[in-house]
């Protein structure tokens, strides 16, 4: 598995330093700004020895001509992106090796059209998932649609229960007070609450997550549970309900919450 630290940038992004099985090398997936990279890189005396990309947006890709203009290094990414600055493009059930490490790559879109995962397979599993799924949370449907978010979903509830989950986003309490709504008495919802509160009075991250923990808080993960359903029901005014119409209904509660 992968050393992670995370790189604050912005506001709440992180972007994740990955240290493999070559001393003094990292990698950095989706750096939105290489100023906090650089300073990074200099105070933990690493250089830096390839960047992943998961979506085009600007915050996951705007350090990236500063962080490749004096060093050779490959930028990997997905196929499809609108983003130019790749140079190893990256399509679904793709695997590469990074740092001595197998990265198994899939296609998530829903956040955007191009978005990808990274999995990390093994006795610690790890995925770098950008903005499609947060801590309680999924990305806003910007370019996709619910079918495509919900498969994305499906995918990650498949993964192994004990796998890390590195998101990009501090989202993780907003997202909590909005899964508390929809499942006002899943204990789990204000267990992870209290942990995230610490966490945050400490100034830490409250990443990573775990898969295992994502399927017991995560309403867009929890669409087929009957509270979930109830819930979408009740503010959409609506009856019967698949999955995706339950996704794209919470989807459409999270961005007024």
């Amino acid at each position: 598995m992968y050393n992670v630290a995370p790189i604050p940038a912005f506001r709440d992004n992180y972007i994740w330093a990955l240290q493999g099985d070559q001393p003094g090398q990292v990698a950095v997936v989706d750096p939105g700004d290489a100023a906090p990279v650089e300073q990074y890189l200099a105070q933990n005396n690493l250089s830096l020895a390839a960047i992943l990309i998961t979506h085009h947006h600007p915050d996951h890709t705007g350090g990236v001509d500063d962080l490749t203009a004096h060093r050779g290094i490959p930028v990997y990414g997905p196929e499809n992106s609108p983003f130019n600055g790749i140079t190893h493009q990256l399509s679904d059930n793709m695997q590469i090796e990074l740092l001595g490490q197998r990265l198994e790559i899939r296609a998530v879109p829903g956040h955007t059209l191009d978005h990808i995962s990274y999995f990390q397979p093994g006795e610690q599993p790890q995925l770098f998932c950008g903005d499609t799924l947060f801590l309680a949370g999924c990305g806003r449907l910007f370019e996709g649609t619910p079918a495509q978010m919900h498969d994305a979903m499906n995918y990650f509830a498949s993964l192994p229960d004990a796998t890390l989950v590195y998101c990009t986003h501090e989202y993780s309490l907003a997202n909590l007070m909005f899964a508390k709504a929809v499942e006002p008495k899943n204990p789990a919802i204000d267990a992870i609450i209290e942990q995230c509160k610490v966490q945050r009075e400490q100034d830490r991250p409250t990443l990573p997550s775990t898969i295992g923990s994502e399927k017991r808080i995560n309403p867009f993960m929890r669409t087929a549970e009957d509270a979930v359903i109830a819930a979408a029901r009740q503010h959409a005014g609506i009856g019967q309900a698949d999955p995706v119409e339950v996704l794209a209904t919470l989807r459409e509660w999270k961005n007024r919450f």
